[in-house]
């Protein structure tokens, strides 16, 4: 009995171990298998976005000078010499007085000479813009070029009155709208400084001008003078400049440009008329006269725009 339980006992040790190792062959087996199956990570962060700014800006452009006005009006300046002496009329030879008022053609010193305007002429320019961006949307931009135009008389003073050159440098600041992708518009405002030289006239070109019946000369037995402009200044101006335009970029540096300025150009002409009288030979009336010209250009501008100087920055990409 003893014997057989014994036996019993040893087979019952012999089952126990017997499980415990296939358990652990088992947890072995497990975590061999749980070690060979991929782990799971997290999804990567989206690439940041990179942002290509560029600061500075140059167009080169070409533009058409449109003068929305041109018509100047006429002053009479007030005072007149002669270059001799004319027999029954000795006032001429005096200084002081209005050759307007004597030949009836204004009513005196600092009037309207009626009827005596001028036209200007338009031009096709080249252009350069330079800018500096602030920020995307706020810039400082310079303007410059040189145009020339040509003043002619019209009315009382039917002559080409005078040519000019015109260096009008302007500086303006703009908000360019960044939300519409390549096609970026733009609005301007800033300031105009135009400055003349190159101011000549034509002495050869004489034209008739004939005095108001009634007037002292003309009681005086003088119907008339040949004038012609012997010489002339202009003045610089300055004035407020208008823009809008608009960029289309084609990539982060180049694009295309159309642009619209509208410059307040209000310059004063002074100019020495002679007059020639056909009844005193050797005798030249030399009367003064100040020309208010408002030109006030349309600048109608299209060309090429370059964008330059930025490096590529990433952003900071939030961390969640």
């Amino acid at each position: 009995m003893s014997k057989l339980m014994i036996v019993k006992g040893d087979t019952m040790k012999t089952m126990i171990r017997s499980a415990l190792a296939a358990t652990a062959l088992g947890a072995a087996s497990v975590s061999a298998l749980a070690a060979d199956l991929p782990s799971i990570k997290e999804p990567p962060p989206p690439p940041p976005v990179f942002d290509t700014y560029q600061p500075f800006q140059v167009r080169l452009k070409l533009a058409g000078v449109v003068p929305t006005n041109g018509q100047g009006t006429t002053y009479d300046s007030g005072w007149f010499t002669t270059g001799g002496a004319l027999a029954g009329a000795p006032f001429i030879t005096s200084v002081g007085g209005s050759v307007g008022l004597l030949t009836g053609l204004s009513a005196g010193p600092g009037t309207v000479v009626p009827g005596a305007s001028t036209s200007t002429s338009w031009s096709v320019i080249p252009m350069l813009d330079v800018a500096y961006y602030l920020t995307k949307n706020w810039a400082i931009e310079a303007i410059c070029c040189v145009t020339q135009h040509h003043i002619q008389g019209t009315g009382t003073i039917q002559s080409e009155f005078a040519h000019a050159w015109l260096f009008p440098p302007s500086l303006l600041f703009q908000y360019h709208f960044t939300n519409f992708g390549a096609f970026q518009p733009y609005l301007g405002v800033g300031v105009n400084f135009t400055t003349y030289w190159g101011v000549r006239v034509n002495p050869t070109q004489a034209w008739p001008l004939a005095f108001v019946p009634g007037s002292t000369l003309a009681n005086a037995g003088l119907v008339g003078a040949f004038a012609q402009f012997q010489g002339a200044q202009v003045t610089p101006s300055w004035g407020v400049v208008g823009q809008v335009g608009f960029d289309y970029m084609l990539n982060e540096h180049w694009g295309l440009n159309v642009d619209v300025k509208y410059i307040q150009m209000d310059p004063t002409v002074h100019a020495q008329i002679n007059a020639f009288l056909p009844q005193a030979p050797g005798v030249a009336v030399i009367a003064p006269t100040t020309v208010h010209l408002p030109i006030d250009p349309l600048v109608v501008s299209a060309g090429l725009t370059y964008r330059f100087g930025g490096g590529v920055v990433a952003p900071v990409v939030a961390k969640y």
